[in-house]
């Protein structure tokens, strides 16, 4: 129900932005909204601006590690602190225990990871980059949906958040009906890959782009035409290319829209700072 009523808010945001373009008081929203998928060559995205093509596509292991990390260190210190200190029994029942929460966490880890993720999501805040990656991240994901004619209704400064609302925002109906035609593929992968776009122009390792390459899977299982593993290269590459390209023209929009974001401002003030830039 919940869904449903969001669903129904962002058809009506639509319609009222739509007319508002066509009145002329909007003019930067829907103004990319055709977009024509092509081969991208890896310096293409260097040229966009992306600092390390290499990392892109691939799922960053950096909170996981140090998260991994941080829990066999601290368990172990502990233990070794209580088999000196504690009095008899105890000091062989502490010690054991942190033994069986490392080992419990590294299985854990390798076996099912999804597991972890609520506790590697809240570590990963330690990191002193948290707040800016975050911030430019969902910024990217912001100003390509609104370039793209994309409703959107809010927006959140929590890194891992799935942005499958601007997906079905943009279809005006839930994703898991119906196949996608090749053109709604090309632009939800664009807005898919936006977030990893805008971290890449700005980190050698884009953390954040987990979540996003999940979305990305889900719109390409749903593609009416048969994709194999070259073709979904090809179009990651392509979106990522294509979102960085759309970042770069429009980077003072870019730049208005993260302050605004990080004074926690609006959706529509947001919306006007990208129109007022």
């Amino acid at each position: 129900m919940r869904e449903d009523a969001a669903l129904e808010a962002s058809s009506t945001v639509l319609s009222t932005l739509t007319e508002m373009k066509e009145s002329g008081a909007l003019k930067k929203f829907g103004k990319d909204a055709e977009l024509t998928r092509r081969s991208v060559f890896p310096r293409e995205l260097t040229q966009a601006g992306i600092l390390n093509y290499e990392s892109i596509g691939t799922p960053s292991v950096r909170d996981d590690a140090a998260f991994l990390g941080t829990t066999v260190l601290s368990t172990s210190a502990v233990a070794v602190v209580a088999g000196v200190t504690l009095p008899g029994d105890w000091g062989f029942f502490v010690p054991y225990l942190c033994a069986g929460i490392s080992i419990a966490v590294l299985a854990i880890g390798s076996t099912a990871p999804g597991l972890l993720y609520f506790a590697i999501d809240k570590f990963s805040q330690v990191f002193p980059d948290y707040r800016e990656r975050t911030l430019g991240h969902e910024a990217g994901h912001f100003l390509v949906a609104y370039l793209c004619g994309v409703p959107v209704t809010s927006y959140s400064l929590d890194m891992g958040k799935e942005h499958t609302d601007l997906v079905e925002h943009k279809l005006q109906r839930k994703i898991m009906k119906g196949k996608l035609e090749p053109s709604e593929v090309d632009l939800l992968a664009v807005l898919a890959m936006a977030g990893v776009a805008a971290e890449g122009m700005a980190y050698e390792e884009v953390v954040g782009q987990n979540a996003d390459l999940m979305a990305l899977q889900r719109i390409l299982n749903r593609s009416e035409e048969k994709i194999n593993n070259n073709t979904q290269q090809s179009i990651t590459r392509w979106a990522t290319w294509q979102s960085a390209l759309l970042i770069k023209e429009n980077k003072a929009e870019y730049e208005a829209l993260k302050a605004c974001m990080k004074e926690r401002g609006s959706v529509t003030e947001c919306m006007a700072a990208i129109e007022s830039s």
